[in-house]
């Protein structure tokens, strides 16, 4: 699975598709990278706790998913000049930027942890790892495009 970063803020096709006029916008993308890397977190933390626990399923969100809709959002702008996040089957959007996104099953991590333990948990951890550096990112990101000192100062 690719990173958030390679399909969003990282890759040289976001930065090539980056149309000058959406840099309005650039701070409800982040926010919207951070509430969903937030979500994420929390998934991932429930399954390094609960990986000992009878019948135990590992769920994730879904990463591709969220990174289709924020290239189809930055799409759709670049032609509207409107900023409209479109509800998937995992990720709703509500009222004054309401955000949900939903877990569901992560069949290779299933498949890891019936296999092997060890490689469960380094996969998880791999994944938290990962997930906090966007987090991290989409943050500091924020940060400077309101203006305001750096958290990494």
């Amino acid at each position: 699975m690719s990173s958030l970063l390679e399909h969003s803020l990282d890759s040289k096709e976001f930065a090539m598709n980056l149309p000058s006029s959406i840099t309005d916008n650039v701070a409800e993308l982040l926010v919207k990278i951070i509430e969903f890397t937030e979500a994420r977190h929390k998934a991932l933390i429930r399954n390094i706790q609960n990986f000992h626990s009878a019948d135990f399923i590992p769920q994730d969100l879904a990463v591709e998913e969220f990174c289709t809709l924020l290239n189809d959002a930055i799409d759709a702008h670049s032609r509207s000049q409107c900023l409209v996040f479109c509800d998937t089957k995992n990720i709703k959007f509500g009222a004054a930027g309401a955000f949900e996104a939903h877990p569901m099953l992560d069949k290779h991590s299933k498949h890891l942890l019936d296999q092997d333990q060890h490689e469960y948990l380094q996969s998880q951890m791999n994944k938290l790892l990962e997930n906090s550096l966007n987090q991290r990112i989409a943050a500091e990101l924020l940060v400077q495009k309101e203006g305001k000192v750096s958290i990494l100062d």
